[in-house]
């Protein structure tokens, strides 16, 4: 096993989660830039398991204990794999590693790749927060989007998430669907809010490269349009008592995503499976100037590659340099509607908060950036408009 790298006393590190990646789906959907691949026969479900446990322990030496406050199965489609998969895994997960007694531990769910059992079984197996990939709940749009499930479907896996003991449960929605009217919009945000989720993710659909809606892009709203519809959507969505903490994300109270909170305070992520993306803080001597190496790296995309090394070939791996860690650092805070306490910009980069002074100046200037010298917090201009606010961090002088 690798020896531990080696950590200034004295310094805690942020906080630790866990994502693993489950790369297969049922199809490819056309607006899906994720690493995803179209199943072809069953699922190698005992080689990938294998092949994650040995990926693990090659992460092991960053972990030192460090309880784990969040794991995140995502995809792909991670329903697609059995619960005994995911019971068998995270008893494993429990005997290597330090879970919070109150880890959140979410699975991705898509409808029409769940029933019943499969839900009883996925909670059975440990999981205690379920995301439900959505998107609409109108039959048209779900088509035009290459789902492969209906309204009905959807509006039957909340509710079967429901009575298998999921009172964590999230609702993942998009609006400007080509052909799509704002009361189109509104009405699954009303359907969504209907099914009493703890959490909504609603968002707008983008159109991102390497896309098939890229190579053929379809009609949407126009942005007048999409901007009414998301005003009235907020609206919507806060009179039903969902608080919106991030770009996109609303919760009831004290059920915000503790998973995503982490990437967003730029906490520390584990990941492992095919193509997953990690980020890791070792606080060493080896940087003076900022006391700290922070690693980003990605593994093996393709599944048959991953499985063929057998989770042992590593990652493409890189150190963030000092002078883009505010960027970075902000390009993350900044998403929260509440922004962070200033004191965690030198807690988790190492640099003092002076490193900001000049982009923070000039976003202040713009109104972009609320003036509290103790809070690094976007105003509602500076969050409507949150590009144009983080390309200022982006080469912090």
């Amino acid at each position: 096993m690798p020896m531990p790298h080696r950590q200034l006393p004295g310094q805690p590190l942020p906080p630790l989660s866990l994502y693993v990646h489950l790369p297969w789906c049922v199809r490819k959907c056309p607006y899906c830039d994720f690493n995803s691949h179209e199943r072809n026969g069953a699922l190698p479900e005992a080689a990938y398991l294998e092949a994650l446990l040995t990926d693990l322990d090659q992460e092991l030496p960053d972990v030192q204990q460090r309880p784990i406050t969040s794991i995140f199965f995502g995809g792909g489609t991670p329903s697609l794999l059995s619960p005994d998969f995911y019971h068998r895994l995270l008893s494993i997960l429990s005997q290597r590693l330090t879970l919070a007694p109150d880890c959140e531990i979410t699975l991705e769910a898509n409808p029409g790749t769940v029933e019943q059992d499969r839900f009883n079984g996925f909670h059975q197996a440990g999981i205690n927060r379920l995301s439900i990939g959505v998107q609409s709940f109108n039959d048209d749009h779900l088509r035009a989007l290459g789902r492969i499930h209906g309204g009905g479907e959807a509006v039957r896996a909340a509710e079967q998430a429901r009575r298998a003991g999921f009172d964590n449960l999230n609702l993942d929605l998009m609006h400007a669907l080509p052909g799509q009217s704002p009361q189109q919009a509104l009405d699954d945000l009303r359907q969504a809010i209907a099914l009493a989720p703890t959490h909504i993710s609603w968002y707008e659909l983008t159109i991102e490269p390497n896309t098939a809606f890229f190579r053929a892009p379809p009609l949407q709203p126009d942005g007048d349009s999409m901007a009414d519809t998301e005003a009235a959507g907020f609206d919507l969505l806060a009179a039903a008592g969902y608080g919106r903490y991030e770009v996109s994300a609303f919760a009831r109270a004290g059920q915000q995503c503790r998973h995503n909170l982490n990437y967003w305070a730029f906490g520390d992520y584990l990941a492992i499976g095919a193509g997953g993306h990690g980020k890791v803080t070792r606080r060493t001597n080896t940087h003076p100037d900022t006391g700290i190496h922070l690693l980003r790296y990605r593994k093996t995309r393709m599944p048959a590659d991953y499985l063929a090394e057998g989770g042992t070939t590593r990652r493409a791996e890189a150190t963030v340099p000092a002078d883009e860690l505010p960027g970075e650092f902000m390009m993350n805070a900044l998403r929260l509607v509440e922004g962070v306490d200033a004191a965690l910009f030198s807690a988790r980069t190492g640099l003092p908060l002076a490193a900001l002074a000049a982009p923070l100046g000039r976003a202040r200037q713009q109104g972009l950036l609320a003036d509290t010298p103790d809070r690094l917090v976007c105003t509602p201009l500076g969050l409507a408009h949150l590009n144009h606010t983080l390309s200022l961090f982006m080469s912090a002088d």
